[in-house]
């Protein structure tokens, strides 16, 4: 099959490294690209206020620092995610709670996450996972009538389309979105917070410039850590937005052919293709077998396989671990929940497959062809 990875660098980018190069100035703080990048992002997320920041990472630490929690307080999320999503938990000294899972898109399930709410929850973070919409409209009603934060992890979910209207991301008071190699677009590494809340904006921006007031001098109003993007990422995120449209509308087309195709084969259910923007493609298994479905793909030179995760982040051994040298705070006597549809998920039923913009109607002939087969 073509190339998995499904870059779309080319001239353009070359030519904003360049222009920054050139320019001499290669710090955001005194540049002007990203500044730029971010209205660009306010204009196309319909946002008030885009922050520009280091990683995808950086900008889920920049929404836990938005939210506000007292050290020991509990931020709802998924177990079936990067571990990027619960380590600024973490480093906000608060304790991740891992609510179960949809089993038909391994997103965060609402009742799951209501039996869970407690007097030291303080946030809901849900991931929109390989880019399928969460249901982040249940999820901020919950947060809404418990006075929480809703965080929206949209690292995969570039262009994600919500029910009724509106991009992942503008459901919750912040969305986080990833410029990281693999994602949908790239600089390498890179972060942007999004937020329509003035307060929130501020408090995010101060953390990412080491809590900095340049409008006071050199003067620092609060703790924070330095997680400024750069000129040449900024620049090269630049080109990469003008692509997104099309890179998106792209995997989109394949991705929906190959769904509806699938949608009578025996042991596979598809996604919903309904708002998904497909980082990658996940099939659920349901009778288990998804791990030697997987196997077969991959022999058949299809990019596959199963689980996604070692674990469920709920069963990774980073619990049994020091967090800060040798203490365990905030995690004393701390034991995750049990999340049986996402064990379930990672252990057996869950497939993906790679997927880009490269994609021909050949690859997914290939792949229907291959499904099929394992199946027959």
């Amino acid at each position: 099959m073509a190339e998995a990875d499904g870059r779309t660098l080319g001239d353009e980018e070359v030519a904003a490294a360049e222009r920054v190069i050139r320019s001499g100035m290669l710090n955001s703080v005194w540049g002007t690209e990203a500044r730029a990048l971010e209205r660009e992002i306010e204009r196309m997320y319909g946002s008030r206020h885009a922050i520009t920041c280091s990683s995808g990472t950086a900008a889920l630490h920049l929404s836990i620092v938005a939210a506000a929690p007292d050290p020991g307080d509990e931020v709802i999320t998924t177990p079936i995610t990067d571990f990027g999503t619960v380590a600024p938990i973490l480093a906000q000294n608060a304790v991740p709670v891992f609510a179960d899972v949809d089993p038909a898109d391994g997103n965060l399930d609402p009742a799951a996450v209501a039996e869970l709410i407690g007097p030291r929850t303080r946030a809901i973070m849900a991931v929109h996972l390989f880019g399928a919409p969460a249901r982040v409209g249940e999820l901020r009603a919950l947060a809404d009538e418990h006075g929480l934060t809703l965080i929206e992890d949209c690292a995969q979910a570039w262009l994600t389309e919500l029910p009724g209207g509106g991009l992942a991301g503008t459901a919750g008071q912040v969305g986080c979105l990833s410029l990281q190699q693999w994602k949908h677009i790239t600089c390498g590494d890179g972060g942007v917070t999004i937020t329509d809340d003035d307060e929130l904006a501020r408090r995010m921006r101060l953390f990412a410039d080491k809590g900095w007031d340049r409008a006071a001098g050199r003067s620092h109003a609060a703790f924070g850590l330095n997680y400024r993007m750069t000129e040449l990422q900024a620049a090269v995120a630049r080109a990469q937005l003008a692509k997104l449209p099309r890179v998106v509308a792209d995997r989109r087309r394949t991705a929906v052919r190959l769904a509806e195709a699938l949608e009578d084969l025996p042991g596979v259910r598809p996604p919903r293709p309904e708002g998904h923007s497909w980082w990658l493609f996940p099939v659920v298994c349901p009778d288990g077998d998804a791990p030697e479905l997987a196997a077969h793909l991959a022999t058949a030179g299809i990019p596959a396989r199963a689980g996604y995760l070692a674990e469920p982040l709920n069963r990774a051994p980073v619990w049994d671990a020091p967090i800060y040298g040798a203490s365990r705070y905030p995690l004393d006597g701390y034991e995750p929940n049990p999340c049986p549809q996402a064990e379930a998920l990672v252990d057996r039923t869950l497939l993906v497959i790679d997927w880009n913009e490269n994609y021909t109607s050949e690859h997914v002939d290939l792949i229907i062809q291959e499904m099929t087969k394992f199946r027959a």
